[in-house]
């Protein structure tokens, strides 16, 4: 099987992160020092590192839509830095749902392939784009948003700068179909009837998180 990424666009995802996390508009608090202590208060060059990427380099693609993060969980160390990262694996034919970042815009700039990308705003208007390897896109802070690979025979690699450490997901699936909101609220604000929305609430384990970002 044809390994994940190759070395040079794998060196052109580190060199694009590193150039987007420039433009993503902070969005934490700020801190009165360099960086913050763990809670052990010392620190080396090892904490400084996040090394949770290496799995892109010679693996196998996924067969599914597949999110690697690196934010305050996963790299303490972005505690008070006001950036994270995420990098967002789509095979052919698979999306990321219809979510928001509560406390970040999301800037995505697409490594390869293609994606069809695009946000609602607080009027409904929707934007679309097709976007090309090479193209950025800007998810405004908040607004529901999504991505989808449309093409049937390649998969397509982007990488996400977000504005805060902790840019949070609300993914709407998840949010409406497995967090026991009532079936006859649902039913009326959808304008059906109960039995679709069972039927959409056992297959909850589509929207766990871990299916998006």
């Amino acid at each position: 099987m044809a390994s994940r990424t190759s070395t040079p666009k794998f060196f052109s995802l580190l060199i694009s992160s590193f150039a987007i996390v420039q433009m993503a508009m902070a969005g934490d608090p700020d801190i009165i020092s360099d960086f913050l202590l763990p809670a052990n208060g010392t620190v080396d060059a090892n904490f400084f590192t996040y090394t949770g990427f290496r799995v892109l380099v010679g693996g196998d693609p996924p067969t599914a839509f597949k999110v690697l993060k690196a934010t305050l969980a996963e790299f303490p160390a972005l505690d008070g830095q006001s950036v994270s990262y995420a990098v967002l694996e789509f095979p052919s034919g698979t999306t990321n749902p219809p979510h928001t970042h509560p406390r970040s815009a999301e800037l995505l700039f697409l490594i390869d392939g293609t994606l069809e990308v695009g946000f609602i705003d607080t009027k409904n208007n929707l934007f679309t784009q097709t976007l090309q390897a090479g193209d950025l896109f800007v998810f405004p802070k908040g607004l529901v948003h999504f991505q989808y690979n449309a093409d049937a025979q390649n998969p397509a690699l982007a990488v996400s700068a977000f504005g805060s450490a902790n840019a949070g997901t609300v993914s709407l699936p998840n949010t409406l179909f497995t967090t026991g909101i009532d079936d006859n609220v649902l039913a009326i604000s959808f304008k059906t009837d109960v039995a679709t929305i069972q039927k959409l609430k056992a297959d909850g384990d589509r929207w766990r998180p871990g299916h998006y970002y």
